[in-house]
């Protein structure tokens, strides 16, 4: 699907969604049906983390906290992510920056702070309409900003060990999506501007796209030479909907 040997990979993101039912039924259908040479990943509330079986995909968290155990009513720390079998964590999607106001800096923090633990981070960035509306300078500009505060936390080294999930704002949950060439476009800034801090981790480093991916989109999205991937939201909730889109993902 790209030139270089970034190994696809699909999340899944239930948000606040499902049960412990859909935990069995999704353990059934993924471990019986694993997709050979895509990372796949299930990221449901953390509530259910333990009621999975997983043995051919992985498990992440939807968010952590940036703070190590303690007085933190409320909050889960990497530890406890990682005593639950995660391997990943999603940090700063647009709904934990616009329902909570994270800032680009807590989500490096909690970015380093996920590395710190030996698990990879799926950091998301993204633009709303009217930024998307105000033309290509204005969205790059606020990309770059979201990705600034990234490589002003971590070292290259750190940098390496993420995910970036680009994700626009006004394709999350409402059905539109951009273009496979709108997508290719925005992944191929992406990784010019982290080219500008180390090359050989914007080369290596796998950029899902994320917005309305369906099963019947996914193939064309995926295949363009900059996405790696995708970052699933409600296709994430259907079994059979997410297995086809992580066969695209080949």
């Amino acid at each position: 699907m790209n030139t270089m040997s970034r190994t696809p990979l699909v999340a899944g993101n239930w948000k606040m969604n499902g049960s412990r039912e859909l935990a069995g039924t999704f353990s059934d259908t993924l471990n019986a049906n694993s997709v050979e040479g895509v990372d796949v990943v299930i990221c449901p509330p953390s509530v259910f983390l333990t009621s999975f079986e997983a043995s051919a995909f992985a498990l992440g968290g939807q968010d952590v906290s940036a703070l190590d155990n303690g007085a933190h009513t409320g909050d889960v720390s990497t530890g406890m992510l990682a005593e639950c079998g995660c391997d990943y964590v999603i940090v700063g999607h647009s709904e934990r920056r616009q329902d909570h106001g994270e800032s680009s800096e807590l989500v490096a923090q909690k970015a380093a702070r996920v590395l710190s633990a030996n698990l990879t981070p799926i950091v998301c960035i993204g633009e709303p309409l009217d930024v998307r509306e105000a033309g290509e300078s204005a969205l790059q500009e606020y990309l770059g900003k979201q990705l600034a505060a990234l490589t002003k936390q971590l070292s290259p080294q750190d940098l390496s060990g993420c995910v970036i999930a680009y994700e626009p704002i006004w394709a999350i949950g409402t059905g539109k999506t951009a273009s496979p060439e709108q997508a290719q476009n925005v992944h191929a800034y992406i990784r010019a501007t982290l080219a500008e801090t180390d090359e050989a981790v914007a080369d290596g480093m796998r950029i899902l796209y994320g917005g309305s991916v369906k099963a019947d989109n996914a193939e064309a999205l995926f295949s363009q030479p900059d996405v790696d991937g995708g970052l699933i939201g409600g296709a994430s909730l259907k079994a059979d909907d997410f297995m086809t889109i992580c066969q695209a993902a080949k």
